[in-house]
Parts: structure tokens; sequence; C-alpha cells
């Protein structure tokens, strides 16, 4: 047994060999694919949407730029990009070719035809040269990496010189009485929605789970500079049950 091989991860709140955790989440996609735009909505009361609003509104895409979305899923980050710019190129990845067909079956993915691409692919060694896009964008899905570490040094290596990273995820809410309000519903409510929308309640126990075990806002901040990003920041939102964080590769 390799040193590698003895390494482990938290998948949920169960500890799993690193080896077996991109197959555990691509299970819970795939699962869970058809029904995971209207599960957003339902959870959050649409107020996802707003949250990708504000990630657009502090990116403030510019015409021509050219974006990399990480864990892109459906779609919703990279169709809110090109509509900000106004022209410019998106790249969809996922590692869950699933999540990417129901993507592709939106409207706005016909209107944007031209300026999008649909690559199935891991966050941890992306399939693309150094120094190659304008922006990268990583929304509610780095928890889910293995190495989140190797993500970001990934995503400092595909971004040219002046691009830059924003990260929307979920994260820690600063104030005990409030978080365990949130807790209640996340771990009650959240899975339930999951078994009767879906069918699929332990997908959405993860879910839960894996926000649990993200790390706090600073201690993220600190992984992102460590990684070589700089003019790094975040900001909270909705009193910190999400987060957006901002860093430059200079």
């Amino acid at each position: 047994m390799t040193q590698s091989d003895d390494k482990t991860t938290h998948f949920g709140f169960d500890t799993v060999p690193e080896s077996e955790k991109a197959g555990r989440v691509q299970g819970v996609f795939n699962s869970v694919a058809s029904r995971y735009d209207v599960m957003n909505d339902l959870m959050s009361a649409g107020i996802h949407r707003i949250w990708k609003d504000a990630m657009m509104d502090w990116l403030a895409p510019r015409p021509g730029q050219t974006l990399l979305d990480v864990a892109g899923g459906t779609g919703d980050i990279s169709f809110r990009f090109l509509k900000r710019a106004g022209h410019g190129h998106a790249t969809v990845l996922d590692l869950t070719e699933p999540m990417l067909v129901e993507g592709r079956k939106r409207a706005e993915a016909d209107d944007m035809a031209d300026s999008l691409d649909w690559v199935v692919g891991d966050a941890m060694a992306l399939p693309f040269a150094d120094n190659t896009f304008d922006v990268y964008t990583i929304s509610f899905g780095i928890r889910n990496v293995t190495r989140p570490a190797d993500a970001l040094a990934e995503a400092f290596r595909v971004l040219k010189p002046g691009g830059r990273l924003m990260v929307l995820e979920f994260s820690q809410i600063p104030n005990d009485l409030l978080q365990k309000a949130y807790d209640l519903y996340s771990f009650n409510i959240i899975p339930e929605l999951g078994r009767i929308v879906a069918d699929d309640r332990d997908s959405y126990q993860y879910l839960v789970e894996s926000i649990r075990k993200f790390p706090d806002q600073e201690t993220f901040l600190q992984m992102i500079r460590a990684a070589g990003f700089e003019q790094a920041r975040y900001r909270n939102l909705s009193m910190g049950i999400a987060a957006l964080h901002s860093g430059w590769k200079i």
C-alpha cells in the first residue's frame, strides 16, 4: 500500500479513503442531476439566485473575457457571466456528466451555444494549458473536491496573469444562536425535501454534512493566499450562510 492509499478525507461526516471520495461525489450528483435546479430553489427559497447575482456584481464581467466555471453543473454561473459580459466565452467543467447534460437542456444553453463549452473534468487536474482563462469561478463545488488546496493550485495555474478567482460556497454563521437555528433547518428539512422531490434523502444528507466540514471563512481565505493569490478577501452573504471569496493572480 502506498502512502497516498493511506490518506483519508471526509465524505460528509464519514471518513473515507481519498481515492473513494470523487466516485462517491459523482454518485450523489448523478442521482440528483435531474432535480438539482428545482431543489436549489426549494432549499434556499430562491436565495441562491441572489447570491449568484451578488457574485456577478463583485466579479463585474467585461466584454471578451474567458471564464472557466468549475463544478459548473447546469450552467447557472456561466449563463450569468455571459449575460453580464455582453460577449465572451465560458467553459463549464464538471466531474459529473449528467449535470452537464441537464445544463445543455436549458434554453440559455441554446441561446449562448456559440459562447459555451461543456467539459467533463476534475478540478484537481484541469485539462487546460497554463495561463488560459481570465476568470475562474467555482460555486457550491469546492467543498466536494477531495483536496481543495489542489483545486486552488490548478485555478492559479490556468488563470492568466491578472486573472481572477471567485468562490461561492456555503460557510459558517458567526453567531452561535443563528447557526443552531440554521442547523435545525438544514438537518431536519433539507434531507426530507430531497426524499420528497428528488427521491434521494441520503444525497442531501451528505450535502448538509459537507457544509459543516468545510473550513470557515478565515481559514479558507488563508488557503487561497497559500495558493498564490493576492488581494484575497471575502464577503459574507445572508449573515454567513454563504460567502464569496475573491483573489487575483498577479
